[in-house]
């Protein structure tokens, strides 16, 4: 999309959201439309001072979780950014810990009379923030999570949208969902729904949003994955991981974050061979592709004004 067709729509309104599926290519649209709103603002066109970029990715808030996560900090050039790197990999950061994050950096931003792009493909982090979500903080339940441990995974499934349902929950998102633990963790905060009363709202939140969603051909979308798997293999993904490990954190902590983080930890740690993990590898990020989509017509379903744009 080039910069004539960009529209100052997007500027009127508290925040401008742009989503869309892993290899859309969100961050450089995002940057691009943020480097177009600093033009207008220096000439005087729009009434604030600059704009940065807010990420809503659950997983580039890890530090040295780079090539697998794909931050490509280089795109951002001299736009700032906020939300990346601001949690040690190993460490289980949640939607309720983003949605207070995220609020933080946005009542900053809006003080200091900046204009926010939130960017990423997490959908659930991207709706809670916008809809204001009450999330609640639930400590660890080792008794419940080891009764939980013996469930299969449908089950587990099932019971988790039994209590979405009860409650009236933001819906749970699939994308993240590709590992029991992450399943139980859901239920766990749940079953504390009823006896954890809800909290005051003290924050502001974008009241405003108008959101974008890149929609590239699908056949092109796959080959972009597989293209840029080629290259993260070729850039050193299997020594990140590597080196995570090193460190000490431990394979259940890196599988846990599921997709090239699962992948590859059971590739090095001799569970899978080379080919295996990148024939499989691929077709995860394919499926967790259509299911981003599939998130995002959920939100329009649940009343959310999109605007889709087509991207080579």
């Amino acid at each position: 999309m080039e910069e004539k067709d960009f529209k100052r729509e997007w500027t009127l309104c508290d925040m401008l959201v742009v989503m869309g599926p892993t290899a859309s290519g969100k961050t450089a649209f995002a940057v691009k439309v943020a480097r177009w709103i600093n033009s207008l603002c220096s000439s005087g066109e729009l009434p604030f001072k600059e704009c940065h970029i807010i990420s809503a990715d659950s997983r580039q808030v890890y530090r040295g979780m780079d090539i697998g996560t794909g931050k490509d900090i280089a795109e951002y050039g001299e736009i700032p950014y906020h939300l990346i790197d601001i949690a040690e990999a190993g460490e289980k950061y949640d939607l309720f810990r983003y949605k207070r994050d995220f609020d933080n950096v946005y009542a900053e931003l809006k003080a200091d009379n900046v204009f926010p792009i939130l960017c990423g493909g997490s959908g659930l982090y991207i709706e809670a923030v916008c809809k204001g979500y009450d999330l609640k903080e639930v400590a660890p339940d080792p008794k419940l999570r080891a009764e939980l441990e013996g469930k299969s995974m449908e089950e587990l499934v099932g019971m988790l949208s039994d209590l979405k349902a009860k409650h009236g929950t933001v819906p749970h998102n699939n994308t993240d969902f590709d590992t029991k633990k992450r399943v139980i963790r859901a239920i766990e905060i749940e079953l504390a729904y009823d006896r954890i009363p809800p909290k005051e709202e003290t924050q502001i939140r974008p009241e405003k949003v108008h959101y974008i969603a890149l929609n590239p051909d699908r056949e092109r979308r796959n080959q972009r994955i597989d293209r840029r798997l080629d290259e993260r293999l070729k850039a050193g993904m299997v020594d990140e991981v590597k080196a995570l490990l090193d460190k000490g954190i431990k394979p259940e902590d890196l599988i846990w974050y599921g997709l090239e983080y699962k992948f590859l930890t059971q590739y090095i740690t001799g569970d899978i061979s080379y080919d295996y993990m990148k024939e499989h590898l691929a077709i995860a990020i394919h499926q967790f592709a259509k299911r981003q989509m599939t998130w995002l017509r959920g939100m329009e379903r649940r009343g959310i004004m999109i605007e889709w744009i087509k991207t080579d």
